[in-house]
Formats: structure tokens, C-alpha cells, sequence
């Protein structure tokens, strides 16, 4: 059975083209567009990993990062950003979160399928 991903944007252009990688990578994709779906779709869903974007309307990827490791159901998942945030600051706030990387918008694919074989 393949591995699955959480994919979770706000932005239906970025969540499109994260999952056109993923899938291309022979993994299934499941999408949330906010913290909340996330969080919900996780818990049904069980990926192997969720790439998440930090600026999202509802309930920011640091929030949603934070709300999954502190779940005894979700906290062995790993969450990876990805994010136009790029500062040093950012990293470390994501670490603190929970989050494995963060990987920064624009990305190469091959920054994506780096973090699928590492933690997915």
C-alpha cells in the first residue's frame, strides 16, 4: 500500500502543485485548506506525513503543528512546512512547534521528494 501525505494550503495553486509532486512520487495524497481540516482529516485519514503551510486564515501551520504534537492520535506524524516564511526566526519557531523543516516557498521539487524519502 503507498504511503500517504497531508497536504494542507489555503492556496488551491500551491496545494495543486505540492500534490502533482507528491503523487508523482507514487504516494497518496489526502488535502485539507485550513488548520482545522487538517486536524480533522488527520485523525481519519492517519498519513504517514502532513506538509503544511505556516499563513493559512483560520488557524496558522504553527498553531495547527502545535495542536497535532500535543494530540496523543497525531503527535508521532511528522509535520513538514512549507512556506514563503524564511527567516532564521521562523525555523526555530517551527522547530518549537513540532514541525521536522521547514522548506521554503519558492521550492525545487526535489526539496519536496528530499522530505517525502526522509520522514513519510
Amino acid at each position: 500500500m503507498n504511503k500517504k501525505v497531508l497536504i494542507v494550503d489555503d492556496s488551491e495553486t500551491d496545494l495543486k502543485h505540492l500534490e502533482q509532486i507528491v503523487s508523482g512520487a507514487a504516494y497518496q495524497t489526502v488535502t485539507a485548506r485550513s488548520g482545522e481540516e487538517a486536524i480533522s482529516k488527520a485523525r481519519k485519514e492517519k498519513p504517514s506525513l502532513i506538509l503544511m503551510d505556516i499563513i493559512m486564515g483560520d488557524m496558522d501551520g504553527f498553531s495547527t503543528c502545535r495542536e497535532i504534537a500535543q494530540d496523543p492520535e497525531l503527535s508521532k506524524i511528522p509535520v513538514v512546512f512549507v512556506s514563503s516564511k524564511n527567516q532564521k526566526v521562523d525555523h526555530i519557531w517551527a522547530a518549537k512547534q513540532g514541525a521536522k523543516a521547514l522548506v521554503s516557498k519558492p521550492y525545487k521539487n526535489e526539496e519536496i521528494l528530499s522530505q517525502l524519502h526522509s520522514y513519510a
